[in-house]
């Protein structure tokens, strides 16, 4: 049964209209702290390949959204293919920021203030959940990838190192 928010984020708010099943999962990181990733799946109790960071890329001048796993990076030069673009780079903190409505450590693939195309690594393809940023620091939400890959209408390719 999905949990309902106590503080709403814009992406809690979409899977909660969308009545789609997660649960939210809050937890205690420093959003500074090296390895952030792997120090939120440790704070969660959950395997690391499950949790995956949201990074906004640029492709060929363009937005990207892209989700991979904790445990490894993205590959932006995977990201430029799947996206239909050559050159990828991650964008400027501050636009990132800006075009999802989110802060840094806090960035979620879903109800983000532009539409993005998304790109999502298909490592996801091979779990019954994974883990995102729910839309704020402190807290993730666990879905299955197939109502991710909905939502935010991605498509899927190896993107990680």
């Amino acid at each position: 049964m999905a949990k309902k928010a106590a503080a709403g984020t814009p992406a809690t708010a979409l899977l909660t209209a969308q009545k789609v099943e997660h649960t939210l999962h809050p937890y205690e990181v420093s959003p500074d702290a090296p390895n952030y990733g792997a120090l939120v799946a440790e704070a969660l109790g959950v395997a690391p390949e499950r949790v995956f960071k949201t990074l906004v890329a640029e492709v060929d001048g363009a937005l990207v959204v892209g989700v991979v796993p904790v445990t490894g990076d993205l590959d932006l030069k995977a990201l430029g293919q799947a996206a239909g673009g050559k050159r990828a780079v991650l964008a400027d903190r501050a636009a990132a920021e800006r075009s999802s409505g989110y802060v840094r450590g806090g960035i979620s693939p879903l109800g983000q203030r532009k539409k993005l195309a998304t790109v999502i690594d298909d490592s996801a393809l091979g779990l019954d959940l994974m883990f995102v940023s729910a839309g704020r620091r402190g807290l993730q939400v666990s879905l299955a990838p197939a109502d991710l890959i909905r939502l935010t209408e991605a498509t899927t390719a190896t993107i990680r190192t």
